[in-house]
């Protein structure tokens, strides 16, 4: 991916709260550029695969519940050190602690209702993204 690509998911609790305009403004407000972007519902099965990185901490069960209880928007976005700029654009896991302006911080409600997923590298980028997007919906 050389660094200029990372994945995102606008969650189910952020969907539901009518927060994706606010969420994809913010994105290209902070200059990405949105490859590939679905609306589509993680299947308990879907859920478990995409987050198994996390099996077997004390939140996983709770984390594939709540990405399995309505519609995400899953995106690929594109612009010069992605994964780093989004990391910074979304905020801290915690909405509590995300600084001010912040997608978390401005959608979230909780720790674990934070509104979004964003790559943490490079490497993770490309498996979540291959998870959503075959080659013939990227743009």
């Amino acid at each position: 991916m050389s660094g200029n690509k990372t994945f995102t998911m606008i969650k189910p609790t952020a969907y539901k709260n009518k927060c994706t305009g606010t969420i994809i403004q913010k994105i290209y407000d902070g200059g990405f550029h949105i490859a590939a972007m679905k609306i589509t519902k993680l299947s308990k099965e879907d859920a478990q695969k995409f987050y198994e990185v996390h099996a077997g901490r004390p939140f996983y069960n709770d984390l594939v519940e709540s990405m399995t209880a309505g519609p995400i928007i899953a995106a690929i976005l594109e612009k010069e050190n992605a994964v780093e700029d989004y990391r910074k654009l979304i905020g801290a896991t915690n909405p509590a602690e995300a600084a001010e302006g912040t997608i978390r911080k401005m959608c979230g409600t909780s720790i674990g209702e934070n509104a979004v997923h964003g790559s943490d590298s490079e490497q993770n980028a490309e498996i979540e993204s291959n998870f959503f997007f075959p080659g013939r919906e990227r743009f």
